[in-house]
């Protein structure tokens, strides 16, 4: 089996490459040097050239709540055109199975949680990531069309929750959540500053998954394609509190300072819990516990960012 990662040098990308069941597989990660995503042509000579038996698409432009505000232009025309290119350069070039990666982002903002997949295109998206959000749910619909017409083709599309992790990004202009929390929680406990400052009050919910265990899901994906569901979330099957996450990675790094809220910035939805219902029923379900998780990644931000790590 040859297959074919997009994003290869992300977080999912990386640790799907790391993931063991993926020994014996040939395995495609070209860099941007190799593949240009935002060019078509360039994207379907690379697909006739190589014949993959299966893509899965993990590259996109991601980051935070300050990013996506920041840069809802890029945010839209990139990942718009990267998953544009790449499916429709597949159809051209007879790939028959691809996995495409969602977003949660994708749910309207005034969704009932827990978020189920019929949910999507019901409401007004979060405004403060729509433009990353349009773009997911447009390829995600891409997939199915093309499925719909010609039923030889199967584009399937996973919605994870929220991801974090090693390989994840800790630069507080581009991060989410849980990587900025253990940067910004590190930094003020080597500078020993007594106060670190959240934004909002706190008790908004996120779910955050750690990322090999998304991994441990495309593998089983690429296992059992066949019956795996058109449109599917990965997710936990609960949630936490900003502040817990907070809480959790002060107890890993070892602060013991005070948090103060900021009640002026912006939070986005009070509420983000995908449904994992078609999950369980297809049979797998994540591992790692939050603690784990943001013990694992902690060390891989000390040992391979923190500049005093």
């Amino acid at each position: 089996m040859k297959l074919l990662i997009t994003g290869g040098s992300g977080m999912v990308g990386r640790n799907l490459q790391a993931h063991p069941g993926l020994q014996g597989i040939a395995v495609l990660a070209p860099g941007r040097n190799e593949l240009d995503l935002l060019d078509f042509g360039s994207v379907e000579r690379y697909l006739r050239a190589n014949s993959p038996d299966l893509i899965i698409h993990c590259a996109g432009t991601v980051g935070g709540i300050q990013a996506n505000m920041r840069e809802p232009v890029r945010f839209l025309l990139e990942n718009l055109d990267m998953g544009r290119n790449l499916v429709w350069a597949a159809k051209n070039a007879e790939v028959k199975r691809l996995i495409n990666l969602g977003s949660s982002c994708m749910y309207p903002r005034d969704a009932q949680n827990p978020l189920k997949e019929e949910m999507i295109l019901r409401g007004e998206l979060e405004p403060t990531n729509e433009g990353y959000a349009l773009a997911k749910v447009t390829i995600a619909r891409f997939c199915e069309y093309i499925g719909r017409e010609d039923p030889g083709y199967q584009y399937k599309t996973l919605i994870p929750c929220n991801l974090y992790g090693p390989w994840d990004k800790f630069d507080p202009g581009h991060s989410h959540l849980i990587p900025a929390v253990i940067h910004k929680i590190y930094q003020a406990k080597i500078a020993g500053d007594e106060e670190v400052v959240i934004w909002g009050d706190g008790t908004a919910r996120r779910e955050f998954m750690y990322a090999p265990d998304l991994a441990d899901c495309l593998v089983r994906a690429m296992q059992h394609f066949d019956s795996l569901p058109g449109v599917m979330n990965v997710g936990l099957g609960r949630d936490y509190t900003i502040n817990e996450y907070y809480r959790t990675v002060a107890q890993v790094i070892g602060f013991e300072g005070e948090f103060v809220h900021d009640l002026d910035k912006p939070v986005g939805m009070k509420q983000k819990l995908v449904d994992v219902e078609r999950q369980m029923g297809w049979g797998w379900q994540a591992k790692t516990s939050l603690l784990d998780g943001v013990a694992q990644t902690f060390e891989f931000y000390r040992r391979q960012m923190a500049p005093n790590g």
